[in-house]
């Protein structure tokens, strides 16, 4: 339990981003495109907290501090992996976006395909929103508020989210980013203290890695293994089916890239996000190794967990942190909690709205359509809140979430990729891919046990690319102009900014860091 200083600072917080958020979303007018893509105005800094923001949600904190308690680094593959997908965002994703002047990702889709391909992407893309993006990050988040202050899962997280739900629902993706970008930093300082206590109460790395070598636990340091549940060819054949459909094909995440000002922007935001993903790793992984280090030294009095590492974040929490330091630890955990469903509620808002009211009401009027996304963020709140005691069945909530992403994502990465380089890639293939790649992701998921989630996505990932391979060869069709790149090297014809900010020298730079980095913790 914490005290009342601490609980001042968390409702202050909480009144703060809602009169921040609502004050941003009512000043401006409420036009569809004002409402839903901020009036195409965002720039790279916005664009780049928010993806962070959007991505990183309590489960993470929760979740990654657990894996680092129960297996150390291993789990920040996940981050580090995340810059490559977003270069690959920056560079042969975003142009198409931004030049077609789509809305949404299903819309693209049916540029590239057909409407059949739209409307399974619609479909698909709300129910991962539900689930993944918002249920999840309710899960973790009653979690850690039920530890902190006694109060009941259910309650603690409806009156989280009605909170977010307001100024989401009122304001827009306007409001949506400007809070994102606030809460970016609290998550990030507040993360950065957890850190920092750990080092200090187990004295350095110095002393964490001699308790690790005393207990034959030194390859807890190593995010790249040969062999076990995530070895490292898993890594490096999985990830890039999860990552490029997570940042480069789902709804959730893109929208504040399509919101940018211009191309440029655009760009470089995402590239921006690839250097903020480094810190996860110190900041959310690390503490839970110092943890384990701490609780088999004796620092740290795990026993009321019982065996159940999910409460590790909490615990280290209370345990290490003076009272007010404690207060901003739960304003970053609901800054992490507020991003993920305000992003996710936006989105949702964002598919129904064009993808499907408009498409169904072409003469449906700005004030329609905004209400429209209002009724289905609402509706999507209440369904996430009746899975809860479904998804916590899960032993890690972070294994839990990426399970479901291995068999929702490997039908969604094959039709854009392939879609994006291969002119002869058909409409019919890409739906007839979509169809039998997510029954057969649905078939694994039920019937299919012990092959890890990463392998299981790159398998099914291979299956879907051979059939829209022969489905293009049986029914052959081409792509419009300008929906396919002729080369790779054509998305790099765009001179960019000049100086360090050209999206090549940013992306050039990002991925000698990320090799270093991997060098370094192999």
């Amino acid at each position: 339990m914490i005290r009342t200083l601490d609980t001042v600072i968390s409702v202050a917080y909480i009144a703060a981003i809602l009169t921040i958020g609502l004050w941003v979303g009512l000043r401006h007018r409420k036009g569809a495109r004002e409402y839903f893509l901020a009036g195409k105005t965002l720039r790279w800094p916005a664009i780049g907290l928010a993806l962070f923001a959007t991505n990183i949600s309590t489960v993470h904190l929760v979740s990654l501090a657990q894996s680092g308690f129960d297996t150390g680094l291993l789990n920040g593959d996940f981050e580090w992996m995340a810059a490559f997908t977003l270069i690959l965002l920056a560079l042969f994703f975003v142009p198409f976006y931004i030049r077609s002047g789509v809305s949404t990702l299903p819309d693209f889709l049916e540029k590239r395909y057909d409407g059949a391909c739209r409307n399974w992407l619609v479909a698909v893309s709300i129910v991962s929103a539900v689930v993944i993006h918002i249920a999840f990050s309710m899960l973790a988040g009653g979690i850690v508020l039920k530890t902190l202050f006694g109060i009941n899962l259910y309650t603690s997280v409806i009156v989280i989210c009605l909170v977010t739900a307001v100024y989401t629902i009122i304001g827009g993706l306007r409001a949506v980013v400007v809070t994102e970008s606030i809460q970016t930093v609290v998550l990030i300082a507040g993360a950065c203290c957890i850190t920092v206590a750990c080092w200090h109460r187990m004295g350095g790395w110095t002393a964490m890695t001699s308790v690790l070598h005393a207990h034959g636990q030194t390859d807890r340091l190593s995010m790249l293994r040969p062999s076990g549940a995530m070895p490292w060819y898993a890594v490096f054949l999985g990830y890039p089916v999860l990552g490029i459909w997570y940042w480069c094909a789902d709804q959730t995440i893109v929208q504040r890239v399509l919101g940018a000002k211009d191309e440029q922007n655009a760009r470089v935001g995402p590239l921006f996000c690839g250097f903020i993903k480094i810190l996860p790793v110190f900041i959310f992984v690390l503490p839970g190794l110092f943890a384990y280090a701490l609780a088999a030294t004796g620092r740290l009095d795990v026993r009321s967990l019982g065996g159940d590492s999910k409460g590790i974040y909490t615990l280290m929490i209370t345990q290490l942190l003076p009272s007010g330091l404690v207060g901003v630890l739960v304003a970053a955990l609901l800054s992490g909690l507020m991003g993920q469903v305000s992003g996710a509620l936006n989105s949702i808002a964002t598919l129904v709205s064009y993808d499907l009211y408009k498409r169904y009401r072409p003469g449906a009027s700005d004030k329609g359509l905004v209400l429209a996304g209002r009724i289905a963020a609402g509706a999507s709140l209440i369904f996430s809140l009746a899975l809860l005691p479904l998804l916590n069945r899960y032993e890690s909530i972070f294994n839990g979430l990426n399970d479901i992403i291995a068999h929702i994502a490997p039908p969604i990465t094959c039709v854009f990729l392939v879609g994006v380089f291969w002119k002869r890639a058909s409409a019919r293939s890409a739906r007839l891919t979509l169809w039998i790649g997510s029954a057969l992701g649905v078939a694994a998921y039920v019937f299919v046990r012990n092959v890890p989630f990463m392998m299981m996505a790159f398998y099914l990932f291979v299956l879907c690319v051979v059939l829209q391979v022969f489905f293009s060869v049986v029914y052959p069709g081409e792509a419009p102009d300008g929906l396919y790149w002729r080369s790779p090297l054509d998305p790099l014809r765009s001179p960019g900014w000049k100086g360090i900010g050209n999206y090549k020298f940013l992306a050039g730079t990002l991925i000698v860091v990320m090799g270093i980095l991997f060098w370094l913790f192999h």
